[in-house]
């Protein structure tokens, strides 16, 4: 595995490698807080035989710190990686997609901007086709007319802090280190790489045009609704939809791996405004009609499902035992998967 920088026109994006010049080619995209260093564990369990491509995006480790336009949804991440392909001359030919989180929102984005150039999509715990937050129903319905509980706003302001600070420490409760233990993974896990892991997570820009965004006020409950700019807002279902993949042409198998004990892309997030409200941690809440608990993986099954009625290939499997990261928590099980998957779509 090699580390190196390579100036894609766009920025200047740090990418982990490995198997530089075989085929086939799988290009892993990060999810929020967090890096490339998330698939070191994966990256380690495959085989020599594939070319394995795991760049920092824009914003986050060591790739530049460049603003993240929100009102694109993600497309500002998904034309970065496609210039980072275009620059190691891999542009222009179907290529293997794996999006964690954030993710697959990510891909899910480029398939829709570059449809020719995707071979499959995995998508690891993707965030909903209709965003995080803000929606109501398997269809995607905002709960009010600015989509108020998504954005920025939603990061609590310990948390934040304790980011800006660089706090290693394990005492914290708000702190990076306790929140990645219990939501990355599904406790009691504890990761060997815990240490390298926090510091991608310390490695973040931390600023209104990166995360967790600009805050932008709302009349509606919870009073706070997405701004312009930053990852937290692109995630906003005001800018984010992926639910047009099933008008696709050309509809690329799609692999679905979710950890059982997900708490971040869950229908009961404990992260979601009006799962919060509904535990009467957000005062006010107006209720189960006006503002449900976003139901993250049923959305995702309606729209996925809509795809297979289409014509595509869909396989959902659900990885016992583990959290929002499969792919750390138990990397020989998701290896297995995921190469069996990439012999069915052709390998």
């Amino acid at each position: 595995m090699t580390g190196k920088r390579v100036d894609s026109g766009r920025l200047s994006i740090f990418l982990r490698q490995q198997g530089e010049g075989r085929e086939p080619i799988l290009v892993l995209i990060h999810g929020n807080l967090s890096t490339g260093v998330f698939f070191e564990p994966l990256m380690e369990e495959l085989p020599r035989d594939l070319s394995l491509l795991a760049p920092d995006l824009r914003g986050f480790g060591r790739s530049d710190k460049l603003p993240i336009d929100a009102t694109k949804g993600l497309k500002d991440l998904a034309e970065d990686v496609h210039a980072l392909l275009e620059a190691l001359q891999l542009g222009q030919r179907p290529l293997h997609f794996l999006g964690w989180s954030a993710g697959g929102g990510v891909i899910a984005q480029y398939v829709l901007l570059y449809p020719e150039e995707v071979a499959s999509l995995i998508l690891v715990n993707p965030v909903s086709p209709f965003g995080y937050g803000g929606t109501k129903d398997e269809e995607g319905t905002p709960c009010t007319p600015d989509f108020a509980g998504s954005g920025a706003g939603g990061v609590n302001p310990a948390f934040l802090e304790a980011l800006q600070k660089g706090d290693r420490s394990t005492e914290n409760p708000a702190g990076p280190r306790q929140v990645m233990n219990q939501f990355y993974f599904a406790p009691p896990f504890r990761s060997p790489r815990e240490e390298d892991f926090l510091t991608a997570m310390l490695e973040t820009g931390i600023s209104p045009d990166i995360y967790p965004g600009e805050g932008a006020s709302s009349p509606y409950w919870p009073f706070f609704a997405p701004g312009k700019r930053g990852i937290n807002n692109a995630l906003s279902p005001a800018y984010l939809d992926w639910s047009p993949i099933v008008n696709l042409e050309r509809r690329p198998p799609i692999l679905w791996i979710r950890g059982e004990r997900d708490q971040i892309v869950s229908d009961a997030s404990p992260l979601d405004a009006g799962y919060l409200g509904q535990l009467g941690l957000i005062p006010g809440w107006p209720g189960p009609d006006e503002f449900p608990p976003q139901p993250m993986v049923s959305q995702t099954r309606r729209v996925l499902s809509r795809y297979e009625t289409a014509g595509g290939s869909v396989r959902e499997i659900v990885m016992a035992g583990v959290g929002h990261s499969p792919h750390v928590e138990n990397p020989p099980e998701f290896a297995k998967i995921l190469l069996s998957f990439l012999r069915e779509a052709g390998i």
